[in-house]
């Protein structure tokens, strides 16, 4: 995707959202690229304990990103939320963002967020396999993401299409890992096994293995677990890839913030930041979301694998976003839809 595209697309949702209402001076407004339910259980409790009022602005991260871009100073977002690191890093990038607050950053460690911290981690991800617990001994040949492209697995296999953001941003970590060559070759793989049929959900991803309409799945993990929360019985398990000595680890990813830099109400918009990064506001991202918190002083809901516990692919988030036209040219050239 060039980036007249991505300046295309700012425009197009320029001309689509309606015009919003005056402002009251205690009303944040933000421009958020998470679904509601993934963000709304924390802000929810900040407006109770502080009667500041939150107004959520959604639609797709890149179409916000430009919809910034073309708005300038006129922007009536104050806050920015992204569901990956690399459209975070894509707004600081056009300079849409000013540096948050040493006392904001100080409690999200470096390797979550921007180096000149204008964006930060709020929740972290992994990208893991789900499995249909009938069918898992028939899928011990699966020990890597890179496995998915198999042929084994023609028909059996799951996958998000390749706008997703959390698609995207797995590609680049494995770009980053193995090579352009390989990674291209693994796409066309996916595309092969997938014949042609994606997903616009990781939920219906889980939905489908949990009904034996797919055997394997690739999906953040907190889905797994939602999923699990609802149906405690249903026949699906977590395959955590790429672990051992010459494993490259699960690709992880991080859903963030950054404070607009033509914000007008940016002294209320640091006592949100403040909250989303306080022990209060990252319990509710991990047992809320089953998401894991990005503050170490904070632990992830008891149901999921400990932060720790498993190896984790070394690949900065900054690069998310810095490698993201090179990894969209990758996916169009696999012909992935």
């Amino acid at each position: 995707m060039s980036k007249n595209l991505w300046l295309m697309l700012g425009m197009l949702a320029s001309i689509m959202f309606m015009p919003f209402a005056a402002q009251a001076a205690d009303e944040l407004v933000i421009y958020s690229g998470r679904s509601d339910k993934f963000v709304r259980p924390v802000i929810k409790v900040f407006e109770d304990k502080t009667g500041i009022k939150v107004t959520i602005h959604n639609a797709k991260a890149a179409e916000l990103v430009n919809k910034m871009r073309v708005e300038g100073d006129r922007t009536k977002a104050d806050l920015f939320i992204s569901n990956d690191a690399g459209s975070l890093q894509i707004g600081s990038t056009y300079g849409l963002f000013e540096p948050l607050p040493q006392e904001v950053v100080a409690a999200i460690p470096s390797n979550y967020r921007a180096k000149d911290n204008t964006w930060i981690g709020l929740s972290a991800r992994a990208r893991v396999l789900v499995v249909n617990s009938n069918k898992a001994k028939k899928l011990g040949f699966v020990k890597s993401v890179l496995d998915l492209a198999d042929p084994r697995l023609k028909g059996r296999l799951a996958i998000t299409h390749s706008a997703n953001g959390s698609f995207i941003a797995g590609v680049t970590v494995y770009q980053k890992a193995v090579g352009d060559d390989r990674t291209l070759a693994w796409l066309r793989g996916l595309a092969k096994n997938s014949e042609g049929k994606v997903f616009n959900k990781h939920s219906k991803i889980v939905n489908a293995v949990a009904e034996g309409k797919k055997d394997i799945g690739l999906v953040n993990h907190y889905y797994i677990y939602r999923h699990l929360d609802k149906e405690p019985q249903a026949p699906i398990q977590i395959l955590i890839p790429d672990q051992g000595d010459n494993g490259m680890g699960v690709a992880w990813n991080v859903a963030g913030v950054a404070l607009v830099k033509h914000s007008s109400k940016k002294d209320l918009a640091k006592k949100l930041l403040d909250f989303l990064v306080s022990k209060e506001g990252q319990k509710i991202f991990a047992e809320v979301n089953r998401e894991y918190p990005v503050r170490a002083d904070v632990a992830a809901a008891s149901q999921i694998p400990p932060n720790g516990s498993y190896k984790v692919a070394d690949v900065p988030m900054e690069a998310l976003g810095e490698e993201r036209e090179a990894t969209l040219n990758l996916i169009d050239k696999a012909g992935l839809h």
